[in-house]
């Protein structure tokens, strides 16, 4: 998965570290612990007590050091206290005085305004609904990606691979040879498709490089626009023999017409299309059946069943049993160039 999702991987790899780290570390093993908290830590209610307490405490004794002491790290003590003033009107008078100790005015509503209020509790509630925003908003994230990879990775129409072949292919002398299944493909032309020319890499088990097939375009006929496609190549090449194996699929009327057919034979051995027709493409170490599963003939003014609308075929590829030595490419150069 990492190699062939590496991106699904980092983001599944992110929310199990992130899940790991907060909840079962953050929470759970090593939580926070606060220390050094002040009396601005604490919950408004017990806010409140505490001042009234040190309030009554002050008007007793009249110890300014002792109330410096006890709200000398809290900020906005002064500002707590005349808005405690405000609401206890009983204590009004002593909380006044215990705000002159703090700011030496007291609670004149011209120099103390009343800090806003806040909900106790609220900030954990407020933790709590960003936690959930932030997981929900890696799943909308997941979710995403895998759509999109998902669209990336699948097959396209004309490529949809399709289940392994059970059966070897048929040998053109008749004979029969053990050889084992590697893959199947199917690729379709539809009329407009001017540049159509599919192609696929043949692999073993271990993903070791074989070969190629493939179908693409071969002869066309009339002027016309989209091209009027009379003709297909389809090709093997196998790694192991230098030479590409090229048979023509012709349709019915470039089959019989003389000279459409002696311009192709230097392109490949010529086949006459027909539905369920098997072409079969053999080099030293791999056999190809091309086996024609769809095929439409177009109309219009040329000859009758001269170009296709439709063609569908699919490529089975087979590796046969045994060792081959590297092809001889040298060798194969001094022919051509002998030649």
């Amino acid at each position: 998965m990492i190699r062939n999702r590496p991106i699904l991987f980092v983001v599944l790899a992110f929310i199990a570290g992130w899940v790991i780290g907060l909840f079962i570390f953050g929470w759970g093993i090593w939580p926070v612990q606060y220390t050094g908290a002040g009396p601005q830590d604490l919950l408004e209610s017990h806010q409140d007590r505490y001042l009234l307490a040190l309030a009554d405490l002050y008007a007793r004794d009249g110890n300014q050091a002792r109330v410096t002491e006890m709200l000398g790290t809290w900020p906005e003590a002064d500002a707590a206290i005349c808005e405690l003033g405000r609401e206890n009107t009983a204590s009004q008078l002593q909380l006044n005085a215990l705000a002159a100790v703090v700011n030496g005015v007291g609670c004149d509503p011209a120099v103390v305004a009343p800090p806003p209020a806040e909900e106790e509790g609220g900030g954990g509630l407020g933790n709590f609904v960003l936690v959930c925003l932030l997981g929900l908003l890696l799943i909308v994230v997941v979710f995403v990606i895998i759509v999109m990879m998902r669209q990336r990775s699948g097959p396209s129409p004309s490529h949809a691979p399709v289940e392994m072949p059970t059966t070897a292919p048929v040998m053109e002398d008749g004979g029969s040879q053990q050889v084992t299944p590697i893959a199947r493909f199917q690729t379709t032309y539809a009329r407009g498709h001017d540049t159509y020319d599919d192609s696929f890499s043949i692999e073993n088990a271990e993903g070791d490089f074989l070969g190629e097939c493939g179908v693409g375009l071969s002869e066309t006929i009339g002027a016309d626009t989209p091209k009027n496609v009379a003709a297909f190549e389809v090709w093997l090449f196998d790694k192991n023999d230098i030479r590409t194996v090229t048979k023509v699929i012709m349709s019915d009327h470039a089959f019989f017409d003389d000279a459409i057919k002696a311009k192709l034979a230097p392109k490949g051995e010529p086949v006459l299309a027909r539905p369920g027709e098997t072409i079969v493409l053999e080099t030293a170490s791999l056999i190809v059946n091309a086996e024609i599963t769809e095929m439409e003939y177009g109309t219009g003014t040329l000859p009758p069943q001269s170009f296709f609308e439709r063609f569908t075929v699919e490529l089975s590829a087979w590796a046969k049993d045994g060792d081959y030595s590297e092809p001889d490419v040298q060798g194969r150069i001094d022919e051509l160039l002998e030649f």
